[in-house]
């Protein structure tokens, strides 16, 4: 089924609503999800409908509760997401970071008591479009073992960079400390697909095509142990900094039981004017121009920005089964 996003929206919405869910925080997450699969971001898209819902439904999330801000230092800013989606918390540290980097040249947003980020290179794109560079780091449920080890303590925790370029829509870069993004294991899943044997280990350390038996177990981390290190960097920025669970902590994203998750994110906004002065866009587009120079090299984030204007005409395909959960 082809949907237009406004109706894709409006259906993801509706649904929420349902389930306990705040008109305006209903809105919020609709849009971020709608916007993940025009992305072909599916694992962050629609296919966490469901699981959205029950939370909210079960309390596990608080659809009704309004993200709230404070100024902790001057270019501080510390957002409790009260155990609600994380996109409100994300829209707000959008709308109120900005001034403070402009104002300060770097500025950070502490999120803390808060859930899926998505895909995050969506959240930082926003900044660059409004001229500023940002990094966003995020700590997911305990997914990944520390290297060497086979008990998960690390989540796949993804991190996120956006730049504007003069004359350009902005470079993005969005990746997970796993090899993969955990989403595509529940993606296949869902469709009862197997995975690479590359991808994760089951409950017992052995490497998996099985992709029930790898959400039972752990990810393998991107480039071994850097990738693991890396994941604990991530660990310290997204929740220790920020004073939520740590991954191990944190309950799960795909089932409506237990406690709230909990999450934290920690977004890291610069001026560029301030760091590298005037002419800085300028520098940052020469590198980008110099990059694409070569006929076979594509810019990160370029393919993600192409599918969703292209999505503005053609509408998003929903699958079967998330067209039976949202459409009347």
């Amino acid at each position: 089924m082809l949907l237009p996003i406004p109706e894709a929206e409006r259906l993801v919405a509706q649904m929420l609503e349902k389930n306990r869910v705040s008109p305006d925080n209903a809105k919020s997450v609709a849009v971020a999800l709608v916007a993940a699969e025009a992305a072909g971001q599916s694992g962050h898209g629609l296919r966490r409908l469901s699981a959205y819902a029950a939370q909210a439904k079960a309390g596990k999330v608080d659809g009704f509760v309004t993200p709230v801000a404070s100024l902790s230092a001057p270019a501080a800013l510390r957002i409790d997401a009260g155990h609600g989606f994380a996109y409100p918390a994300l829209d707000l540290a959008v709308s109120e970071l900005p001034a403070l980097a402009s104002k300060s040249g770097i500025a950070a947003a502490a999120i803390h008591r808060s859930h899926h980020a998505g895909v995050m290179g969506l959240t930082v794109e926003r900044f660059a479009e409004r001229g500023l560079v940002a990094l966003m780091f995020a700590n997911t449920p305990a997914a990944m073992a520390p290297w060497g080890g086979k008990s998960p303590v690390y989540g796949t925790n993804p991190i996120a960079f956006a730049v504007p370029l003069a004359g350009d829509e902005p470079l993005v870069i969005d990746l997970a400390m796993s090899k993969v993004a955990r989403g595509k294991i529940m993606a296949a899943h869902q469709k009862g697909a197997d995975i690479p044997d590359d991808w994760a280990l089951d409950a017992q350390g052995q490497p998996t095509t099985d992709a029930g038996e790898a959400l039972k177990g752990t990810m393998v981390p991107f480039g071994e142990a850097k990738g693991a290190a890396l994941a604990l960097m991530v660990e310290i920025l997204a929740a220790g900094l920020t004073g939520t669970n740590y991954s191990f902590e944190a309950t799960s994203l795909f089932d409506d039981r237990g406690n709230p998750p909990g999450l934290g994110q920690m977004i890291i906004a610069i001026d560029p004017s301030a760091t590298g002065g005037a002419g800085t866009d300028s520098r940052l587009a020469l590198l980008a121009s110099t990059i694409v120079a070569d006929p076979d090299v594509r810019l990160p984030g370029r393919r993600s920005q192409g599918r969703r204007q292209a999505a503005l005409t053609t509408g998003i395909e929903i699958e079967d089964e998330v067209a039976r959960l949202i459409c009347p």
